[in-house]
Formats: structure tokens, C-alpha cells, sequence
């Protein structure tokens, strides 16, 4: 059997500087020109490469979005946003899990200017191209729900559709930043004004789900509990 051999780690390190060249240059078109102008030969022309390097490293254009849009470069990853909570995610309260999920959504999206640029690009504008980062968007929306939420979305079926509100809420308020400033007596583009949003969901997380961060024990745990209390009393008696 003919033994393969590694290629040699100047050409590897060649691949993923190029990969990177062209995975930046899909955002930079679909930025300045939008969706109707993305192609292989656009994309190839900002990277600076030659367009069969995008068939070979990436299969094609769909194959090239679906890696652009799971690259967190257009998109935080539910990883990013729980990347730096105090603490396991467990050990938690539900509330404060859905705060801190928010300020840090939030805080991704503003430090992604080029996605606003495409979110405003995607309300006017739908092809095969903006399915693929749809697609990417629902996966995502279902992995925060399962990580973030837990069963309490089972226990709290209202809660999905709140948190539907607030993440279409929060990426239109920061779309409607790039053309106006004030916004509900807001300045949207001062983090004071992100900061009042923060604390209003901050607020409505503690008053709807305060309760969730210490859950009754179940029947047969409160009878025990009960049953330990009582010999307790009776050897201290």
C-alpha cells in the first residue's frame, strides 16, 4: 500500500492563510455589494486569488457561505456568548443565565458592524445565499434554547416566544442605529442607552423567572427531608 505523505507545513500554512483571505472576503462583499452581487468570481476578485482555489478548499459558493456563516464571523456562537460566565452554566439560576446571555448577544452584534450591514441587506433581498445563513441562524436559535433555557422552556412555553421577541428586538434596534441615532428617546449608538436595555431585561428575567432558580423539591425529597428534620429533633430531645 503506497505510504501518503503529509504535505510539507509551508503549504499548510498557505491553505489557512488563504481560506482565511477568502472566508474575509465573503463579508466584504456581501457588506458593499449585497447578495445579489455575491458570486465566485466576486469573492475571488476581493481575496486576491484565484477562483478554482475556492472550489477546491471550500466545494463551491454554498458550501463556501455555510462555512463563512458557522465561522462566528457573521454570527456569535452560543460558545462566545457563554464563553466568560462566572461560573459552570449549571450552577446558575435561570434568571441570571438569561441576562447574561443578552448582554453578551448584545455585545457580539455591536462588535459586528458587518452584520448589520447584511441584516439590513437580508430584509430587502432573499436567494439561495440568505437560506444558507437562515439556516444557520435557527440552528443556532435552537442550540441558546436547549443551552440556555433548558426545560424550563417545557415548564414555561411563553418564554420562547418572549426570547423570539427580544433577539428579532435587539437586531432591529441595531440595524435602525446605522441610519438614526435616537430611537425611543434612546441614543443607540452610546453604550448608556445599551445599558438601560440591558437592565430592562435584566429586570423582566428576574421577575418572571426568579422563581425557576430554586425549584420545589419533588414529593418523595420533601417527605425525606421532613422524615431527617424529625430524627434530628428527637436525638438533640
Amino acid at each position: 500500500m503506497p505510504v501518503v505523505s503529509a504535505p510539507p507545513p509551508g503549504r499548510t500554512r498557505d491553505r489557512v492563510a488563504t481560506e482565511e483571505r477568502i472566508l474575509a472576503a465573503v463579508g466584504e462583499v456581501l457588506a458593499r455589494d449585497g447578495f445579489a452581487a455575491v458570486g465566485v468570481n466576486a469573492i475571488a476578485r476581493e481575496a486576491g486569488v484565484d477562483k478554482v482555489l475556492i472550489y477546491r478548499y471550500f466545494g463551491g459558493l454554498p458550501e463556501l457561505l455555510r462555512t463563512w456563516g458557522a465561522s462566528g464571523r457573521f454570527w456569535p456562537s452560543v460558545e462566545e456568548l457563554i464563553a466568560e460566565m462566572p461560573g459552570p452554566l449549571t450552577s446558575l439560576p435561570l434568571h441570571e443565565r438569561y441576562a447574561l446571555f443578552f448582554e453578551r448577544f448584545i455585545d457580539a452584534l455591536r462588535a459586528r458592524p458587518l452584520t448589520l450591514e447584511i441584516l439590513a441587506a437580508e430584509i430587502v433581498t432573499r436567494n439561495e445565499l440568505t437560506a444558507i445563513l437562515e439556516t444557520e441562524r435557527e440552528s443556532w436559535g435552537a442550540q441558546a434554547e436547549s443551552t440556555i433555557g433548558g426545560d424550563a422552556l417545557q415548564r414555561l412555553p411563553q418564554l420562547r416566544g418572549l426570547t423570539l421577541l427580544l433577539v428579532a428586538g435587539v437586531q432591529y434596534l441595531l440595524v435602525r442605529s446605522r441610519t438614526i441615532r435616537i430611537f425611543g428617546g434612546l441614543d443607540l449608538r452610546s453604550d448608556a442607552a445599551w445599558d438601560v436595555l440591558k437592565a430592562s431585561v435584566r429586570h423582566m428575567a428576574m421577575q418572571m423567572l426568579a422563581d425557576e432558580a430554586c425549584p420545589q423539591p419533588a414529593p418523595a425529597t420533601r417527605r425525606a427531608a421532613t422524615r431527617r428534620g424529625r430524627q434530628a429533633r428527637q436525638r438533640r430531645g
